[in-house]
C-alpha cells in the first residue's frame, strides 16, 4: 500500500472507511430491530403471563366458592332434616315434649297449625307454621327455655308471649289455660304463659 500513489491510497482509504460505516450502520439496524423484537415479545410473555395469572385467581377462586357452597348446602340440609314436617300437630307436640323433658316448663296445650308464606326474600323456598301454645313454669326457668329453644332450633322463633302470675288472685285466669286453681294456690310465684311459635316447614315435607 506504501508503493501506491497518495491519491489512490486516499481513495482506498475512503472505500473502506465507507465500508465499515455501511457495516456499523447495517449491524446497528439490525440490532435495534432485534432489540425491539425482543422488548415487545418480552412484553407479550409479561402480558400473558399476567393472563395465566388471573386465571389461576379465578379457577381458585371458584375451586373455594364450590367447597363453601358444598358445606353451606349439608349445612342447611342437616338444619331441614329439624324443621317441621309430616304432621305438623304431631311434630310440634314431640318436639316441644322430648325439648322439655328435665325441664321445670310444662306445655299441656298445643293448637293446631296454621300454615302462611314467609314473606322474608322474594321466592323463599320455606313456608312457616304458627303453633299456639300454653302451658306453667317460674320466670327464670321460662325465660331460660325460651332462649334455649330458639339456640337450639335456628329456623324457630318465639312471638307473641303473654305471661300472667299464678296466683289464686288469678285462678279464674289459671284455669282457663287448663291449670287448677289449687295448683295454683300450691305455688303463688309460679307463672302461666301464652306463646306463638313459628317454625319453616321442610320444603321436601308432605303436608
Amino acid at each position: 500500500m506504501k508503493n501506491l500513489p497518495k491519491e489512490k491510497r486516499d481513495h482506498l482509504i475512503l472505500i473502506v472507511l465507507g465500508t465499515v460505516a455501511c457495516v456499523v450502520g447495517i449491524w446497528y439496524t439490525l440490532l435495534a430491530a432485534q432489540r425491539k423484537g425482543m422488548n415487545k415479545l418480552a412484553q407479550q410473555i409479561t402480558e400473558q403471563r399476567t393472563k395465566v395469572d388471573h386465571a389461576e385467581q379465578m379457577v381458585k377462586s371458584t375451586i373455594d366458592l364450590q367447597q363453601k357452597q358444598e358445606v353451606l348446602q349439608a349445612k342447611v340440609s342437616t338444619i331441614e332434616k329439624g324443621m317441621a314436617s309430616g304432621d305438623m300437630y304431631s311434630w310440634i307436640i314431640q318436639t316441644i315434649n322430648k325439648f322439655s323433658a328435665g325441664r321445670k316448663v310444662e306445655i299441656p296445650q298445643f293448637s293446631r297449625e296454621v300454615t302462611a308464606d314467609v314473606g322474608i326474600l322474594p321466592r323463599f323456598p320455606y313456608k312457616s307454621a304458627v303453633f299456639t301454645v300454653r302451658g306453667t313454669a317460674f320466670f327464670h326457668d321460662f325465660g331460660k327455655f325460651i332462649a334455649d329453644f330458639e339456640n337450639t332450633f335456628p329456623f324457630v322463633r318465639v312471638q307473641n308471649i303473654e305471661i300472667e302470675q299464678n296466683s289464686g288472685a288469678s285462678s279464674s285466669g289459671a284455669a282457663s289455660l287448663g291449670t287448677s286453681s289449687a295448683g295454683a294456690q300450691e305455688h303463688p310465684e309460679k307463672l302461666t304463659f301464652k306463646m306463638e311459635i313459628v317454625t319453616l316447614i321442610n320444603p321436601n315435607s308432605n303436608y
